[in-house]
């Protein structure tokens, strides 16, 4: 009798019990995080647990098997129908009559979810949209008048604190359920507000997915919304590309076809429809179970998501059509979900600076308060947010797809057998380089037949880029430097010009064009002309940290990028990369509601730069040109060494 010890693994949380408590309420008052959606009912199986008997030096503690109460009737049966296994307790049924030592397993914990993509981790608390609760009615009396749909109403508030209306969906459902499952169901509960559907207690978990919609691929990540873990994820390409390498090119298609928004819609609902599909089929669950959509993705694909013509977003001023975050019935966008699913759109900021930004900064808005950081998300377009003097500011700037590989004569996605790092040698100017799907550095002189090169990507191309500057290949202006004799430098366009060769091979040689680099230029000084003048807006004139957000961001070392002049006094010490930051800030928001919150109130004080419409914009462009790596410009000598010849 008294007062007991209860320890609770692995998360060492040491409480004490009273004589006859159940593990459930203990471990639920000293904040363990075990799972539960009846309330500690004895109806969903969920709280199972360990009670570790022996001798515990560590805790010094004795556990004895009669420290526990018998096995109850309701556990009796849930071994009998091998939904607990008889090494295990229902942490609800289990009363404590002495010192414990509880192990509570890892499929039965309901801790704070761990994203994690590429190195970069976020940590939210368990609080989705969706919720599960599960209950059990009282047989009914006649003199009673009794109403099901109420005394579900009445049994949520009385057990679970929850004020809820019922939809239609759950009330047609309900007393079948009820009829065949000894009156117990369980609720599904949005926004502790309204309950959506009903389950027979038999029924699994509820799900939900984030999806960053990219103009090149969209990537689902899959989330069990009762224990907050990640249980699938895929990317896909985004069909919309057959309509436009780039967004722009996909609002011309629009404005030359008649219907060309309806055909570009369906094109990307039919994609996520697809990846749903296939999620549910592998995680071996009902459609039922994916209740909660959150997207991301930038304007113009967040208005053909939703079905909205984005051709307003061709032009200035760049009206959007709406700007706030969105709910949808899933229903009304043919994703193929149930009548119960929802979809969730973050805020936009501008017509240029979407939802996939608004939610990469979510992911980093804690670290971003009251110091000077850039965020940059590079892609076709580059969003660019800072944060300065407690003032955020974000932007846009029109790099276009060169950085990914497009507009790049060997360019090439991010994909098997793709160029990712490139070393050349100052000496003999030969390259080295690593493909994408092979851990060697490989060269001309390795016999390539066994590989298949298929170009260069993003990462490669940043790479590529300061070697030639490294190697006295290009002068700052992005000229290849005319009297190199180590046989790398070939000439191009019937004479006009060189090329250099970077992988050297009797069939199908990759060259770098003195295109390519234009193409590169513009696409930096674009950037760097952005973040200046989004700088000048807020007065900062160093930053504290510059964040590269996205998957090609994931994949640039910052080295390359401080050498290369895309970003303003940035140094690689403070250049760093958060990975798919879009889509971990949609899984945020989708497995704690108050992320949701948090973001649509941030975004309204964010302020927009059109940098576009800045008369500076052009003069900061110029300037960003060169490659300050590379020795000075040599067309004033290439300039006199024709004038002497000419003479």
């Amino acid at each position: 009798m008294g007062q007991h010890t209860v320890i609770f693994t692995p998360s060492g949380i040491r409480t004490e019990a009273e004589d006859g408590q159940t593990v459930y309420d203990v471990a639920l008052a000293a904040g363990v995080d075990i799972q539960s959606i009846c309330g500690g009912k004895g109806l969903c199986k969920r709280c199972q647990c360990e009670i570790d008997t022996g001798k515990h030096a560590k805790f010094n503690l004795d556990v004895q098997a009669e420290h526990v109460g018998k096995l109850t009737p309701t556990e009796k049966k849930a071994i009998h129908d091998e939904e607990l296994s008889d090494t295990r307790r229902l942490a609800c049924r289990a009363k404590i009559k002495g010192d414990l030592v509880v192990e509570i397993p890892s499929d039965a914990r309901e801790a704070e979810s761990s994203i994690q993509k590429k190195s970069t981790p976020i940590d939210v608390p368990l609080n989705p949209a969706v919720k599960l609760y599960m209950v059990q009615l009282a047989v009914p009396e006649l003199e009673d008048n009794p109403c099901d749909g109420d005394a579900l109403l009445e049994k949520l508030s009385s057990e679970h604190s929850i004020d809820a209306a019922y939809s239609h969906e759950a009330l047609i459902k309900l007393q079948d359920i009820l009829r065949a499952h000894d009156r117990t169901v369980i609720c599904v509960v949005r926004d502790d507000t309204h309950v959506v559907d009903v389950w027979p207690p038999t029924a699994g978990n509820a799900y939900g997915a984030a999806i960053d919609v990219g103009s090149t691929s969209v990537a689902l990540y899959v989330f069990n919304l009762s224990t907050g873990k990640i249980a699938y994820e895929k990317a896909a390409m985004n069909p919309q590309i057959r309509y436009g390498e780039d967004l722009m090119s996909r609002v011309s298609y629009i404005m030359m076809n008649k219907g060309g928004e309806v055909k570009l819609t369906e094109a990307i609902r039919g994609q996520i429809k697809t990846m749903l599909a296939e999620a549910v089929e592998a995680l071996n669950i009902e459609t039922e179970q994916m209740l909660d959509v959150i997207c991301v993705g930038n304007p113009i694909m967040h208005h053909l998501l939703i079905g909205a013509n984005p051709v307003e977003l061709g032009q200035a001023p760049f009206p959007l059509a709406v700007k706030d975050w969105l709910d949808v019935p899933a229903r009304k966008m043919d994703l193929g979900l149930s009548d119960s699913a929802q979809v969730s759109l973050f805020p936009l900021i501008g017509g240029h600076v979407g939802a996939d930004t608004t939610a990469a900064y979510l992911t980093q808005i804690d670290a971003m308060q009251d110091r000077s950081v850039l965020l940059v998300d590079i892609g076709t377009n580059a969003e660019i947010v800072l944060s300065h003097n407690g003032k955020v500011a974000a932007a846009s700037s029109p790099t276009g797809p060169a950085l990914e590989g497009a507009e790049i004569s060997c360019g090439v996605r991010a994909s098997l057998g793709a160029i990712e790092r490139v070393r050349i040698d100052p000496v003999t100017k030969k390259s080295k380089f690593k493909i994408i799907g092979h851990e060697d550095w490989l060269s001309d002189e390795d016999d390539l037949s066994d590989f298949t090169i298929s170009g260069i990507c993003g990462s490669g191309i940043f790479e590529v880029m300061v070697e030639l500057a490294n190697a006295g290949l290009i002068d700052q202006g992005g000229l290849f430097v005319s009297g190199d004799t180590s046989g790398r430098m070939v000439p191009d366009n019937e004479g006009k010009s060189q090329k250099y060769v970077l992988v050297d091979r009797s069939e199908n040689p990759l060259f770098i064009k003195q295109t390519d680099i234009r193409a590169v230029q513009l696409a930096k000084a674009a950037l760097y002309a952005g973040a200046e003048l989004i700088s000048e807006s807020l007065g900062c004139e160093q930053f504290d940290e510059v964040l590269l957000a996205g998957a090609f961001g994931t994949h640039l070392d910052p080295k390359y990028v401080s050498e290369i002049g895309i970003v303003p006094r940035s140094p690689a010490e403070i250049i760093r990369s958060i990975g798919n930051a879009a889509g971990m800030g949609a899984a945020m928001a989708l497995l704690d509601k108050d992320q949701r919150a948090k973001i649509i109130a941030a975004t309204k004080q964010i302020e927009k730069v059109e940098t576009a419409m800045e008369p500076k914009f052009q003069d900061y462009f110029v300037g960003a040109m060169k490659f300050p790596t590379a020795t000075a410009n040599s067309q004033d000598n290439t300039q006199r060494r024709r004038r002497r010849r000419r003479g």
